[in-house]
Formats: C-alpha cells, structure tokens, sequence
C-alpha cells in the first residue's frame, strides 16, 4: 500500500488550485513563493504525476489535477466540519449585531443564556449594518438593509416599520398630541444626522412641518428612545425594535401610521455546514422575531 501523501502538501495543493498562481496561494498560506512551488513539486513526485500545467500565465490543472481537487476539498470540508461539530459544543458562539438593533436583541440573548447555559453567545456590537464573513471571525450576524445576497444563509427577522413614539405624558396637556400637525409644538428627536427617518414618515402622512431649532439628533436609535420616554420629545423609530417599550408603557405611538422602509433585519450565517448550537440559537431567534 502507497504512503498517503502530506496533509499539509495537500492543502497547499487546495489553495493553489482555487487561485491558480503560486504568488496568489503563497500570500494566502503567509509563506514564500518557493515554498509553495517546493511543495507541489514534492506532492507531484510523490504522487508519480503532474497536477498542474505550468503556463506563461499562470497555472492549469491536469486531468490529475482536475480529479484530485474534489476529493482533496472533501476532505478538508470533513476536518472542518469536525472541529466545528466536535470541538465547538461547549465552545462560546460569536455573534455580531448593528447597535441599531440591541434594543430588540440584548433581552432575547439574556433569555437565551438563561433558557440554554450550555450554548453561551458572545455579542460584539457595531455601527456597521453588514458582516464580511470572509474577514471577521463570527459564527453569525445581525444585518440591516437589503437582504443579503452573497452566498450566506438568511434568515428574515422583520421589516423595517417607522413609527413616531413619546412619553405617555406627551399625550396629554395643552400642546397633548393628538393629530400630526401637532408635532409641530413638540421637538423632533433624530436617530441619525440626515433626519431621513423623520422625513420619509412625514411625507406618508402628508404633512410638511417647518419647526427650524425644534429638533435634537442622537448617534444611535437607542439614545433616542432614552430621551423619548423620559418626555423631552417625540422619537421616530423602527416598531419591531421597540415593541418592548411600548409593551411596558415606557413608550407610547401617538398615531398609527407605520411606513415600511423597504429594509429589514436579517439573520446571516455561512452557507456551509453549522454548529448544532448556531442553528438552535437562529431557530429561536427567527421565532423570537415572529408576529
């Protein structure tokens, strides 16, 4: 029986057949251009052929080549899968999540812990409202805007439904709102600095305030929501996401308009094969999120 070849002469085959070039797979493995090319050229003599047709361009896989690619990616699909399986069990999930969304979030993930111990979530929050999974070393991510579309597996949590709220004591009073006009004796509290939110509500109700110096802008939504319920003004913010502070009453809607954005929130993970965890954590938070 022929010697099995080098695991590690096999996976710097793996690489340089997705690139196709020595330089290419050299940069991804942080080692030298000859080592890579050292390496193949051992695989080859082991082997007793060639796997790569060496070009003034670059390279091309033989017919060897082209039939050893799969297996190989097989293989290391398998170790991959295996240390993800077997040795992430117990180990804590990385999660990543826009600050926009924490409001909703952070109270779910605490009864998450409390309900599953033994699937510990670590949260990193970020202003950005996408993830790179190819960059950043997270097992999921919340993400805000369009539905992503690069190969991942999505989850839609809930669409994007702005709302003006307030105090409860907003409501009454001699400027009490009662109809939309009535924002105009209130001040405008913005989630962001481009008051987009707050525009496009208005312009749905079909009414064009001109309230200059009433306004007060915040860098997140929660921020906002904080001056909001305690009546300093009238916040404008996604329903989904503060479905909790209406519940309770720390927060009111004045009116029942709802304008959808056309965004949403969406839960993303890699396409390939996942933690039994990961995928418990993402069913429940799929379910959390239901009407």
């Amino acid at each position: 029986m022929k010697r099995l070849p080098p695991l590690p002469a096999l996976y710097t085959f793996l690489v340089t057949a997705q690139h196709c070039n020595f330089t290419r797979a050299a940069q991804q493995l942080h080692i030298t251009q000859g080592a890579v090319s050292r390496q193949i050229a051992g695989l080859e003599e082991h082997l007793g052929y060639a796997l790569f047709q060496r070009q003034a361009r670059g390279l091309s896989l033989t017919r060897e080549g082209q039939d050893w690619l799969p297996r190989v990616q097989q293989v290391f699909g398998l170790i991959e899968q295996g240390v993800r399986e077997v040795g992430g069990r117990n180990a804590t999930l990385q999660l990543k999540a826009p600050t926009c969304v924490m409001r909703w979030l952070l109270p779910r993930l605490m009864e998450w812990q409390a309900l599953r111990p033994d699937v510990p979530v670590e949260l990193t929050t970020t202003v950005q409202h996408g993830v790179d999974f190819r960059r950043e070393g997270f097992d999921a991510a919340v993400v805000y805007g369009d539905a992503p579309n690069h190969g991942l597996r999505v989850r839609k949590l809930f669409d994007e439904q702005l709302t003006p709220v307030c105090a409860p004591s907003l409501l009454q009073g001699s400027v009490a709102l009662r109809e939309v006009r009535d924002l105009a004796q209130h001040m405008l509290l913005h989630p962001s600095r481009d008051e987009h939110d707050w525009r496009l509500w208005l312009h749905a109700a079909g009414v064009d305030l001109h309230t200059p110096g009433r306004k007060q802008h915040f860098e997140t939504l929660d921020m906002a929501m904080a001056m909001a319920s305690q009546g300093t003004g009238v916040a404008i913010g996604d329903w989904a996401l503060i479905g909790d502070d209406l519940r309770s009453g720390r927060l009111c809607m004045p009116f029942k308009l709802k304008v959808r954005t056309g965004k949403g929130y969406y839960l993303a993970s890699q396409a390939k094969s996942l933690p039994r965890g990961l995928v418990e954590l993402m069913d429940w938070l799929e379910q959390q999120a239901s009407p």
